[in-house]
């Protein structure tokens, strides 16, 4: 790996929640721990296992901390997008990749009954990405939507070649307009928890029992 900027190097740092130097996380990337094998391949080989080997699911939502954390999620099926983009994170890190979190609002315009159903509106907040340092290039790409959920939506799969952001599928293989980005709230070095406690209390009241602190919604 090259050396980096100072103002770089905390996005190396493992954390609580970005937790590579567990067991579970050296597990995930064993394969990859090969000099040979270049940082732009690397990424694209983690960013397809996320992708595609965690299912996503939306309609989940839990503000514990231990949920959060990249060795919990790994154990998983399935994450939403933050869950998701914490794991890419974590693994990328184990790799000496700088990595951060990238948050959002966006709506979406197709199959969103349930959402609105659920959540009382077709708009996802916060929406978690992820910004990864590929040759002194800070790239987006988000590893949500698995190719199997995008094939039944008949969404193209994001790809992800390595040099290009890769983070929002705008139509579908029809031309129909399938999500757009109404807000960006930034990269975070860390998971901010009380950041997003506060925005989907905010936005979803409706779901959470606020006068006794009871943050976790399943389905």
């Amino acid at each position: 790996m090259l050396t980096l900027p100072i103002l770089n190097m905390k996005y190396l740092k493992a954390t609580y929640y970005i937790d590579f130097e567990s067991e579970t996380i050296q597990n995930l990337v064993s394969s990859l721990k090969n000099e040979v094998i270049s940082d732009k391949e690397k990424t694209i080989a983690l960013y397809l296992m996320v992708r595609d080997n965690w299912k996503y699911d939306p309609y989940s939502i839990s503000l514990t901390e231990d949920n959060y954390k990249a060795s919990n999620i790994a154990m998983k099926s399935t994450g939403n997008c933050i869950e998701k983009s914490i794991l890419l994170i974590a693994c990328l890190r184990a790799l000496e990749i700088p990595a951060r979190l990238h948050l959002g609002k966006v709506k979406n315009h197709i199959a969103v009954e349930r959402l609105t159903e659920k959540f009382g509106s077709n708009e996802l907040t916060p929406h978690g990405m992820v910004n990864v340092l590929l040759n002194n290039n800070w790239l987006k790409i988000s590893p949500a939507f698995n190719a199997s959920l995008c094939a039944k939506l008949n969404v193209e799969p994001l790809e992800f070649d390595g040099e290009t952001n890769s983070f929002l599928q705008k139509f579908n293989s029809n031309g129909q307009l399938f999500m757009e980005y109404l807000d960006d709230y930034g990269h975070f070095e860390d998971v901010p928890l009380a950041f997003m406690k506060k925005n989907i209390k905010e936005h979803y009241p409706h779901i959470f029992d606020t006068d006794e602190d009871i943050t976790e919604f399943k389905l």
